[in-house]
């Protein structure tokens, strides 16, 4: 056969359905790259065409039922390990915290902050406590 194989021609769809998949991260482009791989496989085998689409339906599906609920739940979980990392701990004021925002350091990181309670302001360079985090806004009170 002259050209590309079944095999590289579905190896070249995985390969691009991945792509897709970093760019618009759903889950959902990779399900099908990685049934492109494993019918790949089977056209690697000697599998006739039919049962390479037929490979494809069954993985798309499978990996699209069962695969991606899974990796949606870890990609939109945190990571507890690194949330409770600064929970409690003290962090230096850089720019005004109140409760409508600042910008606090920890771990030479800089982090967008705000207070706890409403009526409660930290300026630069005071010392402050996080007590909770909100994706990428911690908020912090009084040491």
């Amino acid at each position: 056969m002259d050209g590309l194989s079944l095999w590289q021609i579905w190896s070249i769809a995985g390969v691009f359905l991945c792509i897709v998949e970093i760019f618009t991260p759903a889950m959902f482009f990779l399900n099908l790259g990685l049934a492109c791989f494993v019918s790949a496989l089977a056209a690697f085998a000697g599998a006739s065409l039919t049962v390479q689409v037929v490979v494809f339906s069954a993985f798309s599906a499978v990996f699209l039922i069962w695969l991606r609920p899974y990796l949606l739940k870890q990609k939109n979980s945190g990571n507890p390990e690194t949330v409770g990392l600064y929970i409690g701990k003290t962090a230096k004021v850089l720019e005004k915290v109140s409760s409508l925002g600042g910008r606090i350091s920890i771990f030479d990181e800089e982090w967008q902050a705000k207070s706890v309670n409403e009526d409660d302001e930290f300026n630069p360079g005071e010392k402050v406590r996080i007590v909770k985090n909100d994706s990428i806004v911690m908020y912090v009170e009084k040491l």
